[in-house]
């Protein structure tokens, strides 16, 4: 996509893409509202995402989503995951360093830092698959009912990240709040 940037009369710029002729703003609202399109599925979503978060500590919830949508490059959920873990109590210096948690790992915990290496190798997971190591070191961490729960958490914040990104989400518009 090769796209230019202008200055409209009110100071504010607009990204058009050159090969549609459609500002960034307006492909975006011509989207489709994915919960209203297909009901059923957003809410089995979100039960399956209700479902995935059971018994898991929230705080250890958000920096899996957290990490998640880092890697998917999905703003929408970043904003969202990172203004929840505030809400519940989540620490600034944590949440800035996730994105490079291997390399701050005295912020996170062996549990958090084994959690945050299997949302990487399951999110990239076509990168190589789930290294073994990994898994192993989450299963050291988990019991098979925490394990399952982190897995589908997991899954679940990839298919958010996928249908905020396919949907146009514009990070700062989390509909919750409306």
């Amino acid at each position: 996509m090769t796209t230019h940037t202008t200055a409209t009369p009110a100071t504010a710029t607009a990204t058009v893409d050159l090969t549609t002729g459609i500002a960034a703003a307006d492909a975006a609202r011509t989207r489709l509202d994915f919960a209203k399109a297909a009901p059923k599925v957003f809410r089995a979503i979100v039960g399956f995402d209700a479902a995935a978060r059971e018994g898991l500590d929230p705080a250890l919830v958000e920096l899996i989503q957290i990490r998640a949508s880092h890697l998917n490059h999905c703003a929408y959920c970043l904003h969202m995951h990172t203004n929840d873990a505030r809400k519940a109590g989540e620490n600034e210096d944590r949440l800035h360093m996730v994105a490079v948690w291997r390399e701050a790992r005295h912020f996170f915990t062996p549990k958090e830092q084994a959690a945050l290496a299997l949302t990487e190798a399951v999110t990239l997971v076509a990168d190589g698959g789930v290294p073994d190591a990994v898994y192993a070191e989450a299963a050291a961490h988990f019991d098979d009912r925490e394990l399952a729960h982190v897995l589908s958490l997991i899954l679940t914040i990839n298919t958010w990240n996928r249908v905020a990104l396919a949907t146009g989400k514009v990070a700062g518009t989390d509909e919750r709040t409306r």
